[in-house]
This record gives structure tokens, sequence and C-alpha cells, in this order.
């Protein structure tokens, strides 16, 4: 009798776990991943902003600002949301004639963060 229903819990746990399906990706097939176009923009522009050799001393991810710091510059970049859909991405130093380049190498890390 014991044996018995040895058997019964063994095909119990053979129907259970031939009910596991596990799916693969078919080869040749990628997952991409999803990322808005606000996320991107303040992820290069706050990029972009180190890649100038500015050090980020504050950032505020929700109201799209960041500031920055080199050699007493400070910077500010802004990040937002337009009515269209878009983003508009804007990058302000004080004190610039410090590092007239300052402003050119931000834009042109940017864009290159930004894939252009």
């Amino acid at each position: 009798m014991r044996s018995c229903h040895v058997w019964y819990l063994l095909a119990a746990a053979a129907i259970a776990l031939s009910g596991c399906v596990v799916y693969q990706t078919p080869s040749g097939y990628y997952v991409q991943s999803y990322q808005t176009t606000y996320d991107r923009a303040w992820s290069a522009a706050t990029g972009a902003m180190q890649d100038a050799g500015m050090q980020i001393v504050s950032s505020d991810y929700a109201a799209g600002i960041a500031r920055g710091a080199k050699d007493g510059i400070d910077a500010t970049v802004s990040v937002a949301r337009q009515a269209d859909g878009t983003t508009r991405v804007q990058f302000d130093a004080k004190s610039s004639e410090r590092d007239p380049g300052l402003a050119q190498r931000f834009s042109t890390a940017y864009e290159r963060r930004m894939g252009r």
C-alpha cells in the first residue's frame, strides 16, 4: 500500500512539472530597452557636463536642473519637456570668460552622447 502512495506522489510531481514552460528568445532577435527623450537628454546633459570638466554639485532629475562648477565657473543645465513632446536642453555658465571654450565642449559632448 505504501509503494502505491509513492507512485501517486511521483506521478503527481511529474504532471506538475510538465506544466512548466520556459520561453527562450529566438536567435537573431534582441530586446531593446525603452528610454524617453527626457531620460536620454538628462543623461546626455549631465554626462556632457562631466565630459567638459565640470563637477556636478547638485542635480534634480524631476525639476530637470543640474548645477556644476569648474575653477570658479558655475554652470547650470536645464532639461525641460515641452508641450509638443520635444525636450529642450539649455546650458548657462557664469564667468565663462575664464574658460571661453566651456560651452563648446559641453555642446560637443552633448551631441556625441546623443549620437549625433
